[in-house]
């Protein structure tokens, strides 16, 4: 059969196996290889909920996604072109996502009695069984090949199998002409030092993956994704959290001040706390806390201090820290609380994506206490999230809570590096002076009504601040006009921030029939959503900044019919337009299953409120 290899503008390819099978960093080599290629890309890792399910189960399936393309990809891609499936479990679990024109490999190997009863096959042909006999099913033994492969070798039967997953990444590189000398690269980089005597049977089983892919029949044609024309500069393929934790960083050059991390570890923001950690040289100082609020109670210490002060969390973390966050508002300190938000409530799904926070960082605090609420809408925008939300806390003296999401934390793509001249000087409101016999902590400017920040130490600046009310002068006050004074002005403080940040832009025509409207993680399915119609009346607007809105918000809104509100909750932006800006009509689109969009349904939305 004579060999084709045919050029297609994108495509997506899923890895599934048990949870101890290595598809994550088969995916994430797999898209890594593809950044380095030029493409541009996607990724949406999958992982299971439960730690460490019994092996071959339903549960303990985990999956990695990744989308390239050789022109802007802005989603991991609602279904799969290639699904790489492990065993029985992760035929099962993931053949709902294939195309109808998919490749599925699978390890005949595993499609065993005990592992097709365990994944809950009730017959011996798991394809016809989930209805997709009709896709190119490609069954290899891959369990065996890899063992064939490392025989030689001196590594135990376990340490073997742990090969498996280079094995298939061997293949899915040769069917989409990766060239495997990054893979190679990094399994140097990775094993060399610690155990490099897995160095070379690791690259022997990806080359030898990549030469089954090419001798067997039932693979006739390759494909060929071509580099995307991007602008010029040098990239690397990034995760949401490390680029928060990168925006932080620059966030405390800019500034000029220490950058300090109180957190404790939860899934998923993890990686934040992780990625600051290796940054001593830059200046950056982790602690990781014995619980929740401990590392918010440390972080509001070290912005007290003089510090760029941070702490990192995800839902249930933020409902522990609310106490805190109240405290950050009455001292009028600046404070930046990101929350990588997961499916609840409680614990709920700890590592499946959701926008369920919203509500909890705008409200969910005691008493009358307004705070700053931005969200990032893409894993490289992360970096400028992280730095704006530095930025509004420090110069305006007010804790932010930053929103990213699971989808965002752990998903990649590429990221070009920007020049830190680019990015604006940071400067705090330093007590330098003040009039009369003392220092006032709470004397505010009059244009933004941000008080001075006076360092411990500085002589003449004593001065007294906590959680209990307080007069201007810093005494302690329960005089209710002074109560509701301050009350007002600090919420006054965070609505002024509205003449700092940027007017909120629209993507399509400035007028018409819909506007499309989201925020945070969505960005990508509903930018798609709106390009695939194709419609000339409707346009989208994704907020990055939700408290305040952005000041031309209803000059935006008042250009359209109808607007459509989509959010991964069950409708808290559009509830929280309502009460901002009543004077309009909002539809919703909402999904609450610990998934993304699919653009498809985002796309059925649109048609159905044009039509009618």
């Amino acid at each position: 059969m004579e060999h084709g290899v045919i050029d297609i503008e994108d495509v997506v390819i899923r890895f599934a196996g048990d949870s101890g099978d290595g598809m994550q960093l088969t995916g994430s080599l797999f898209a890594e290889s593809s950044a380095v290629f030029g493409n541009s890309l996607s990724t949406f890792p999958d992982y299971p909920a439960e730690i460490r399910s019994p092996h071959g189960t339903l549960a303990g399936v985990s999956g990695f996604q990744v989308h390239i393309g050789s022109t802007h990809v802005g989603t991991p891609g609602d279904f799969c072109d290639l699904l790489v499936a492990m065993n029985p479990a992760a035929l099962k679990t993931n053949a709902q996502w294939c195309k109808r024109t998919a490749m599925v490999i699978v390890d005949s190997d595993a499609f065993d009695d005990t592992l097709m009863q365990k994944a809950g096959f009730k017959t011996q042909n798991p394809f016809e069984e989930l209805g997709i006999e009709d896709r190119t099913i490609i069954p290899a033994p891959i369990t065996t090949l890899t063992k064939e492969s490392l025989s030689d070798s001196r590594m135990d039967s376990k340490a073997i199998l742990k090969c498996k997953n280079m094995f298939t990444l061997g293949m899915a590189c040769y069917i989409y002409g990766r060239p495997l000398d990054h893979i190679f690269e990094y399994i140097e980089r990775k094993f060399a030092k610690k155990h490099p005597e897995v160095v070379e049977p690791n690259k022997k089983v990806l080359q030898d993956g990549f030469n089954y892919a090419a001798a067997i029949q039932a693979i006739p044609n390759t494909y060929r994704v071509n580099p995307t024309a991007a602008e010029k500069g040098t990239y690397r393929n990034i995760t949401g959290n490390q680029a928060v934790a990168w925006g932080l960083l620059a966030a405390s050059e800019k500034s000029g001040l220490p950058l300090f991390c109180g957190s404790y570890p939860i899934t998923p923001a993890t990686g934040i706390l992780e990625e600051l950690a290796l940054h001593k040289s830059l200046g950056a100082k982790t602690l990781q806390a014995e619980d929740e609020i401990a590392g918010i109670c440390t972080a509001i210490g070290a912005a007290f201090a003089g510090n760029l002060a941070c702490t990192t969390t995800s839902g249930p973390g933020l409902s522990l820290k609310s106490e805190a966050l109240g405290l950050a508002v009455m001292t009028e300190l600046p404070l930046v609380v990101v929350d990588v938000q997961r499916a609840g409530p409680c614990t709920g799904i700890p590592t499946k994506t959701e926008q369920t926070d919203l509500y909890q960082a705008l409200y969910g605090r005691s008493g009358e206490c307004p705070m700053p609420v931005i969200a990032a809408h893409s894993p490289s925008h992360c970096f400028d999230a992280a730095f704006m939300a530095a930025k509004i806390a420090l110069e305006h003296m007010t804790p932010v809570i930053l929103l990213s999401e699971g989808f965002l934390g752990n998903g990649s793509e590429p990221w070009l590096i920007p020049p830190m001249s680019d990015y604006p000087e940071i400067k705090p409101p330093f007590a330098r002076s003040f009039e009369g016999s003392c220092f006032h902590p709470f004397e505010r400017d009059p244009e933004t009504l941000v008080r001075k920040w006076a360092i411990p130490g500085q002589k003449g600046f004593e001065h007294r601040v906590g959680g209990l009310e307080k007069d201007h002068s810093g005494v302690l006050s329960s005089n209710p006009e002074n109560h509701a004074v301050m009350v007002e002005e600090r919420a006054e403080k965070v609505r002024r921030i509205a003449s700092s940040i940027p007017a909120l832009k629209v993507e399509g025509p400035s007028s018409g029939r819909l506007l499309v409207v989201g925020w945070g993680g969505t960005y990508g399915h509903l930018v798609s959503a709106v390009s695939q119609c194709g419609l000339k009346d409707v346009a989208l607007a994704h907020f990055d900044y939700i408290n305040p809105l952005p000041a031309n918000t209803a000059e935006v809104f008042a250009a359209y019919d109808r607007i459509l509100v989509c959010e991964l909750n069950s409708g808290q932006f559009a509830g929280y337009l309502r009460d901002c800006l009543p004077q309009f009509k909002y539809e919703q689109l909402n999904k609450i299953k610990g998934q993304p969009f699919l653009v498809g349904e985002v796309v059925a939305a649109i048609k159905e409120n044009i039509g009618r």
